[in-house]
């Protein structure tokens, strides 16, 4: 009996420094993003490379939610729909984090289908963290725009 209370003991103290972790991240200025879990994922990862056409640029960085930190190395896999609709490796594209936690990533404006907005679906992996699934939807026209990801650690 005195290994379970040794145990219930463990996982209160985890519990309470993962609690004071989320708090301290939210203060902090960095609460995660909120996941989308819908898109084209489950097709491998795309190709290495940061154009698949012209027309409209996203930049963007990756940071872990305690402290704000830039995650370095991150890799971002962006999916986007083609003029019908279609998901497809000719416009999907996987580009890196530098030092900073910052990416670019260059291809034609986003399609909108089936009642969906423009977007382009992304998933974000980086080391000790939770994977993120997520959307960018650009303003109407826009040749630019930028997107802010913020991961949560993986839970101990």
């Amino acid at each position: 009996m005195r290994w379970l209370r040794v145990a219930v003991g463990a996982v209160v103290v985890m519990a309470c420094v993962l609690v004071a972790a989320a708090t301290g991240a939210a203060a902090s200025g960095c609460p995660a993003t909120v996941p989308d879990g819908f898109g084209p994922f489950g097709r491998g990862s795309p190709p290495m490379r940061a154009s698949i056409g012209k027309g409209h640029v996203l930049s963007g960085t990756v940071v872990s939610s305690l402290g704000c930190r830039p995650l370095r190395g991150a890799r971002v896999e962006l999916w986007q729909a083609n003029a019908k609709g279609r998901y497809v490796r000719a416009t999907s594209a996987t580009v890196l984090t530098d030092g900073s936690g910052r990416f670019r990533f260059e291809g034609p404006y986003p399609t909108a289908y089936e009642g969906a907005p423009p977007h382009i679906h992304l998933r974000i992996v980086a080391s000790g963290h939770e994977v993120l699934l997520s959307r960018y939807v650009p303003a109407r026209g826009a040749r630019r725009g930028s997107i802010r990801l913020v991961l949560q650690p993986q839970a101990v």
